[in-house]
């Protein structure tokens, strides 16, 4: 016998799946070192990017870097403008792959924007695989039936 006064708990705290918070943490709500970080920089912003900026035109490749970020960040994604044909089934699809092709090659399509809407064209194009797949399956049950 220990002489432990608090029992030893066997298995978990929480069962599998169920959080300690089920509310989770309240929207808007900040970490304590963010509030004290905005609270010293407080009325210093205007200076503090003025320094950046002065830093940058001087030379200071990462007063600059930082500057440039906030005036121009980086382009995530942006609208996407060619002529694609229509897609009605899946064979249509061979059609728009290949007018990608030759957007890129025109220019008009980088590379990484013809692969993304390539990704599109392929989940639309096993959704409707899909669909067909499972409408055939329904007419050969019915014909079965008969």
């Amino acid at each position: 016998m220990t002489d432990d006064p608090k029992p030893k708990r066997k298995g978990r705290l929480f069962r599998p799946g169920q959080s300690g918070n089920p509310n989770g943490r309240k929207k808007g709500s900040r970490n304590k070192i963010t509030q004290a970080i905005e609270a010293l920089l407080d009325g210093e912003g205007e200076a503090l990017t003025r320094k950046a900026i002065e830093l940058g035109l001087k030379g200071d490749i990462t007063a600059l870097r930082l500057c440039l970020d906030r005036l121009a960040p980086p382009r995530r994604d942006r609208h996407v403008s060619f002529e694609l044909p229509k897609i009605e089934n899946a064979k249509d699809a061979a059609g728009a792959i290949t007018a990608m092709l030759e957007a890129v090659a025109a220019g008009d399509l980088t590379p990484s924007e013809a692969s993304e809407v390539t990704k599109l064209l392929d989940t639309y194009v096993k959704v409707f695989e899909a669909v067909e797949l499972a409408e055939r399956v329904k007419r050969l049950e019915r014909m079965v039936e008969r």
